[in-house]
């Protein structure tokens, strides 16, 4: 009788990370560039009482065994990189990737980072950064006297401008694209960033739309891939299955409680 209590137990902690899970998922509807989570769950180890096979007289065996299962854990948690919504903005500096890939930035201690945010910003020094003030890799360094309007970036990548009173268009860089071999195995660290990891794999880096990478998208942002409708029937899902358990919980203490009470 106890097992069922630490059994139902152990669901009622699955279903709590679960919501857990969800709760951030809905947190970041308006997050530009971000990816939803899938928690993942597993039953865990089982009790055998009767090994199937097991003889049950002299001449046959017990076709199937028996077994008590001792709850569930949480397995993983999975990045679900679905392509968001792109959103029109009109800002000359905003960027979204169509397809694979992630732009590389490179954080204060020198380390580098990857992202889906293509809301960049540029600075005092004319260069192209995140909302955080990491740089853009490739560095991108824009022309002193350049006409902010005139500021284009194609679907290959290429930044171009127009500097001074000039009508002529001149490149000033190029913007690259990164994929990994799994990229569900990126670390995220907030911010709208990646670190790569064992699991992930090393940096393929490649032209926007050529080789696999996807294309951007001049003057949109991506918009998070979290679908509110899917995340509250999964909340729904949850919280009736974490009830369920805590009933299971509830029946198992009323059956311990007439056990004790058999005897007055």
């Amino acid at each position: 009788m106890v097992r069922s209590l630490w059994t139902a137990a152990s669901g009622m902690n699955s279903q709590q990370f679960n919501i857990d899970t969800i709760s951030n998922n809905i947190s970041n509807v308006n997050t530009t560039g971000f990816k939803k989570t899938r928690a993942e769950f597993e039953d865990l180890l089982y009790q055998n009482l009767r090994m199937a096979g097991t003889p049950s007289s002299s001449i046959s065996n017990y076709p199937t065994g028996i077994h008590v299962g001792l709850g569930s854990k949480t397995a993983s948690t999975q990045k679900i990189f679905e392509q968001g919504a792109p959103q029109s903005t009109g800002v000359k500096t905003d960027l979204a990737i169509a397809g694979e890939g992630f732009f590389k930035v490179q954080m204060y201690d020198g380390t580098e980072a990857y992202t889906r945010d293509g809301a960049w910003k540029i600075d005092a020094n004319r260069q192209i950064v995140n909302h955080s003030g990491y740089r853009l890799v490739p560095e991108i360094v824009l022309p002193e006297n350049f006409q902010i309007d005139s500021l284009s970036i194609s679907e290959d990548g290429r930044v171009t401008c127009k500097v001074g009173g000039s009508d002529e268009q001149i490149e000033v860089g190029n913007i690259e694209l990164y994929r990994f071999v799994n990229p569900a195995g990126l670390t995220a660290i907030g911010g709208n960033l990646f670190k790569t990891s064992e699991a992930s794999g090393n940096e393929i880096a490649g032209v926007p739309g050529f080789d696999g990478m996807g294309k951007l998208y001049h003057g949109f942002i991506e918009m998070s891939n979290v679908k509110v409708v899917e995340e509250m029937v999964s909340m729904i899902v949850a919280q009736r299955a974490y009830e369920l358990n805590s009933k299971a919980v509830q029946t198992s203490d009323s059956m311990l409680n007439t056990a004790v009470n058999l005897k007055r």
